[in-house]
């Protein structure tokens, strides 16, 4: 049984040129690539969860690599995250599943970074919207890279459907300088420092 069923995809790239400071050499860019989906198990419980996750590598895929190229290619990308929002009638399991089917995709199509891949979901109506949180992909710690994107459809999730997210941004925030470990002295390489 086919248990992804695509309704519509959005791409959003965010293109900050000025923060109030001297402008930046370069403006940071941050792609949001989002699907919205029929929730298979919407109003009843399912207990074996692990078919639904397995399927969702391939949507992960997909809108990893629309994010990746909509940057510039996979070398430009330096923090990411991923979302999902649960419409009401499924509950917040339906979208913990976009932690290891999003999260591998991406890493896949990275390169494998090490840094944990944050993520954001709730369980919510049509039009929400949610604040996702990034950070460096390479190391969780590097606190110039601490940012966060707002994802959302107006019109999803539906009360039967997923809207699944995946967030990349080609740098950190525009005048960060507040310290921490800086992106160029990461030297562990476990993904936290």
């Amino acid at each position: 049984m086919k248990l992804v069923s695509l309704r519509k995809r959005s791409l959003i790239v965010e293109t900050i040129l000025h923060e109030g400071g001297p402008a930046p050499e370069k403006p940071l860019r941050i792609a949001a690539a989002s699907a919205v989906i029929k929730n298979p198990y919407a109003g009843h419980y399912e207990p074996d969860l692990m078919p639904f996750m397995a399927e969702l590598r391939s949507l992960g895929t997909l809108l990893s690599v629309e994010a990746v190229e909509a940057l510039g290619g996979k070398d430009t990308v330096q923090a990411y995250s991923k979302a999902a929002i649960v419409g009401i009638n499924g509950e917040l399991e339906h979208g913990a599943v976009w932690h290891e089917a999003g999260g591998w995709a991406m890493r896949q199509v990275l390169g494998d970074p090490k840094a944990m891949v944050p993520a954001a979901k709730c369980v919510a109506v049509p039009g929400y919207r949610l604040i996702v949180p990034l950070h460096y992909i390479h190391a969780s710690y590097v606190r110039s890279h601490y940012n966060s994107f707002e994802v959302g459809i107006q019109d999803a999730p539906r009360p039967d459907e997923i809207l699944f997210s995946v967030v990349m941004a080609d740098g950190g925030r525009i005048h960060s300088r507040l310290g921490g470990l800086a992106k160029d002295k990461v030297s562990v390489h476990d993904g936290q420092r």
